[in-house]
């Protein structure tokens, strides 16, 4: 099965060891091939398809072909599980309404790759990179392929995850799966890409598709988009609907934005806003969205902003901080007053997300296996662990410690449950971000996304060394990842996030942020001497 002999082939990438900022690298670029489409965005399709300069079954071919050379094979980034076989159909199709005057907006005939713990109705398979799930076909689209198809999107692939989306063992290695195998970091091919939205992140910034969908519980389109030099944004909770996702919770969990460049963000973020009427989240939103994000892409979108620099990772990667404090020096050149904060919350009430995570993902899974109807292959968590230890491959490497503490856990109706997401958003809402933002009268709060990657590593797991979604994640508030600049050959991010529903001004600050300093940088495919 090709899934297995790509995974097996990437075994020599897999290198055990620690991170190593001053590696030697030896230049492999010259077995990727220039590609027509690199970096290419959204508007720029757009004017070559009325331009007659490219057809839908064009832009959707070159991306096929590119995935076969670069993800499949050459350097072998590993970051698609399946091609949807009907994409150049539904191009065709596209390509007709064009033909025929009409277009249904700016995401039309626009190649999107999703991450794939997204329902597509079609013929692939979600799998949530689990292989007791490799044969598992939705009954109905989700509310997000479902409005990207209405946006004519075309669903190209489904991407490579972090095994249920990161929530399965006590360690792992961030973008491996039991389907998919081990995603590798386009930049430095035994780096890692970071999860769980590892396979959309490598997708975008390899130019495989013209934009990616990620989904995020706490820092899982953050982290990846940091490390795989990427924009990414982490909409308020509500603000996308939910419904055929593959859950963690109910309370963190969001789909999002992951592009190249901040207008192609705003423009898919605004393609799949909307009230899903099987997301009670999302009923918040109305009055709080917009169809249209590119309205507030401005160029001066600095001038006039107070923001606060967060420093609690200040001092743990002194080259992460010469890059914020540069950063810091532009957001003031370009009219932002900038002061510094401390502190967000007290204490450590992110462990209350550990409890609020178990009881939510035992509870959701038991809803989405009912959505998949008779076909399901089991009915909840308890039929998915014992099914996974059966897996010999699905245990060659990790273990099953949150999967089984979350199995441990009572209904939503605990003392102890209730008790945990109470204190969670009081510490990381009303007393965190939305006081320090009342109190010192902000627009958005940065701090470094991530650190440089480490690399990949399938003995010992991850290596997180630096990390600041949580405040975001864990309040359910919006979050967008720029990229920052590179240390050694890798690149770093910035994050900037705020308060509920406060997307458009978090866009503004970004676009002028990206704008002004055009750190993104094409891979170049490198591998460790």
């Amino acid at each position: 099965m090709k899934l297995f002999q790509s995974f097996f082939k990437l075994l020599p990438y897999l290198a055990i060891g620690s991170l190593l900022l001053s590696c030697q690298v030896q230049d492999s670029s010259n077995k990727v091939r220039p590609f027509q489409l690199d970096e290419i965005t959204i508007p720029e399709i757009q004017q070559g398809y009325k331009d007659g300069r490219y057809s839908v079954r064009q832009i959707v071919q070159l991306y096929l072909d590119r995935i076969e050379e670069i993800d499949r094979n050459g350097p072998g980034l590993n970051a698609i599980i399946l091609v949807n076989p009907d994409a150049l159909q539904i191009a065709d199709s596209l390509d007709q309404e064009l033909a025929a005057g009409n277009s249904r907006g700016p995401m039309h005939g626009i190649p999107v790759i999703l991450k794939d713990n997204i329902d597509t109705h079609d013929k692939m398979p979600t799998t949530a990179g689990s292989r007791i799930l490799q044969d598992s076909h939705p009954l109905q689209d989700s509310w997000v392929a479902k409005k990207l198809r209405e946006a004519g999107a075309v669903i190209l692939a489904k991407a490579n995850l972090s095994e249920w989306a990161n929530y399965r063992g006590s360690f792992s290695s961030s973008g491996w799966s039991g389907v998919g195998g081990q995603t590798n970091n386009p930049y430095v091919l035994d780096r890692n890409p970071c999860g769980s939205s590892a396979g959309s992140a490598v997708a975008v910034s390899a130019n495989l598709c013209a934009v990616a969908v990620g989904t995020e519980t706490w820092g899982s389109i953050m982290c990846p988009a940091n490390a795989n030099g990427v924009v990414g944004i982490k909409p308020t909770v509500g603000l996308w609907g939910r419904s055929g996702i593959v859950p963690i919770s109910d309370t963190q969990d969001t789909a999002g934005p992951m592009t190249r460049t901040v207008t192609d963000a705003a423009i898919l973020l605004g393609a799949v806003t909307g009230v899903d009427s099987s997301d009670e989240k999302t009923f918040a939103s109305q009055g709080n969205s917009f169809t249209d994000y590119t309205q507030f892409l401005k160029e001066d979108g600095l001038q006039g902003k107070r923001i606060a620099y967060l420093k609690t990772e200040e001092g743990t990667r002194h080259k992460v901080d010469t890059l914020m404090h540069r950063a810091v020096r532009f957001l003031k050149s370009q009219g932002a007053e900038v002061i510094e904060l401390e502190q967000l919350v007290e204490g450590d009430p992110w462990k209350n997300s550990r409890e609020v995570l178990a009881f939510e993902f035992k509870d959701g899974l038991r809803k989405y296996f009912a959505r998949l109807g008779e076909d399901a292959p089991v009915t909840d968590l308890e039929g998915a662990i014992a099914a996974t230890l059966a897996d010999s491959l699905e245990m060659l490497y990790f273990n099953l410690g949150r999967m089984e503490n979350a199995q441990s856990k009572g209904d939503l109706e605990s003392r102890e449950y209730k008790k945990a997401v109470r204190d969670m958003l009081l510490a990381y809402r009303d007393d965190g971000i939305d006081q320090a933002m009342d109190d010192h009268n902000l627009d958005a709060i940065i701090a470094p996304t991530g650190g440089p990657a480490w690399k990949t590593d399938m003995l010992n797991g991850d290596n997180f060394v630096l990390s600041t979604s949580v405040n975001a994640a864990l309040a359910g508030y919006p979050n967008i990842n720029v990229p920052m600049g590179f240390i050694g050959d890798v690149p770093v991010g910035i994050s900037f996030f705020g308060r509920a529903w406060s997307e458009p001004v978090l866009i503004e600050i970004a676009y002028a942020y990206e704008q002004g300093t055009q750190h993104r940088k094409a891979p170049t495919f490198l591998l460790t001497d």
